[in-house]
């Protein structure tokens, strides 16, 4: 497996990389979570599918709007513990004695339909392991 990392800065980019990646035999694409990805996010889905790439993200949403699948954190457990901070830095704790946090709760989501138009056959221990498998 040949990793090759291909920086994008806008929508055009976006395309030409993944074009580029399309033509590759027995290629697959692996989405990074920065912020300037999210905002492309249905362009992303829709020129993966274009050219029949199997492609991991790093939010739900990406496997929501259609793609094959994501591996993030919770981003509802990451709010939820945010708030517990809120209340206490509230209440008059010094931010400086609180610990940082890393998060322990992460989601595997699969996109079934995205799979079969892949011609993908996802693995039975994978789909039992997904906490959410889209139809």
């Amino acid at each position: 497996m040949t990793l090759i990392k291909t920086p994008v800065r806008d929508a055009s980019e976006i395309e030409s990389a993944i074009e580029a990646v399309g033509r590759e035999p027995d290629s697959g694409l692996m989405v990074m979570p920065e912020p300037f990805f999210p905002v492309h996010r249905k362009l992303i889905v829709e020129l993966a599918a274009r050219y029949k790439l199997p492609t991991i993200y790093p939010f739900r949403s990406f496997t929501a709007d259609g793609g094959l699948m994501s591996y993030s954190v919770d981003v509802v457990d990451l709010y939820q513990r945010a708030a517990g901070y809120v209340d206490r830095i509230l209440k008059g704790s010094p931010v400086a004695d609180m610990p940082v946090q890393q998060p322990t709760k992460y989601e595997l989501v699969i996109n079934l339909k995205t799979a079969k138009a892949l011609g993908l056959a996802i693995p039975d221990r994978l789909l039992a392991l997904a906490d959410e498998v889209i139809d």
